[in-house]
């Protein structure tokens, strides 16, 4: 499965057979892009009647978008209970982290000889504009586009789901993330997407794989250094 097909909707899991499919997918995408806001935090409760009334969808078409976010590892269903947002703990967390470290830069070097110097140039006006944003919500948009824009060349049968699915359950903590760090910090981040496209445009898949590994593993150790944000959780 090629990760092209996810660069635009980095957080997006493969689109499964439902019975009311494109009703399904469409509250699903709108809920993952709400839960990817910040709008429902880990630990939140999901309630199907607010959820079909806010998307303006039946039960049936809610209840599928609720297991599609499920196998995305973005919803814990829980029978006879409701659905919530999934909260990782910090052991979790930082077991995804490192599995990312891992397994992301085997992905961009499967990818990184089949992107384009167009594609190239758009992932240096996206490291340019996350530099030039101070809107959370913006850079974290951006962020998405830009990894997923590297890693759009690969063509894999595992890793691309695999990848996709640590990011969905990560996405909340990359979120608290942007919030805590500081500014020297912040040039750092922007210095590393800069490193990663002069990388590839450089066909250095050594460095390309190594600066990827550090940035993510800069995150995990900052939210490591944090236990607060793991603690607690929604209301029901």
């Amino acid at each position: 499965m090629s990760a092209a097909s996810a660069a635009s909707s980095p957080a997006s899991p493969p689109t499964p057979a439902t019975r009311d499919g494109n009703a399904s997918m469409r509250v699903a995408d709108a809920l993952r892009d709400a839960i990817v806001r910040g709008e429902f935090p880990p630990g939140s409760r999901i309630r199907q009647e607010e959820i079909a009334e806010r998307f303006g969808a039946s039960r049936v078409p809610v209840r599928e978008a609720l297991k599609i976010l499920e196998a995305d590892g973005i919803i814990t269903l829980r029978a006879n209970a409701g659905a919530w947002v999934s909260r990782l703990s910090l052991a979790e967390c930082e077991e995804v982290y490192q599995t990312r470290e891992r397994v992301e830069p085997l992905l961009l070097r499967y990818s990184a000889p089949h992107l384009t110097a167009e594609a190239l140039d758009h992932l240096e006006s996206l490291a340019e504009r996350m530099a030039s944003t101070t809107d959370v919500e913006e850079f974290l948009r951006l962020d998405r586009g830009f990894h997923w824009g590297t890693y759009a060349g690969a063509e894999t049968l595992v890793l691309g789901d695999l990848v996709r699915r640590l990011w969905s359950t990560t996405q909340p903590y990359r979120r608290a993330y942007t919030l805590m760090i500081d500014a020297h910090s912040q040039r750092i981040v922007h210095d590393e997407h800069h490193m990663l496209v002069t990388a590839l445009r450089d066909a250095d898949l050594d460095t390309a794989e190594h600066v990827i590994e550090g940035h993510i593993r800069r995150t995990r150790r900052l939210l490591a250094s944090h236990p607060e944000v793991f603690a607690g959780g929604g209301a029901d």
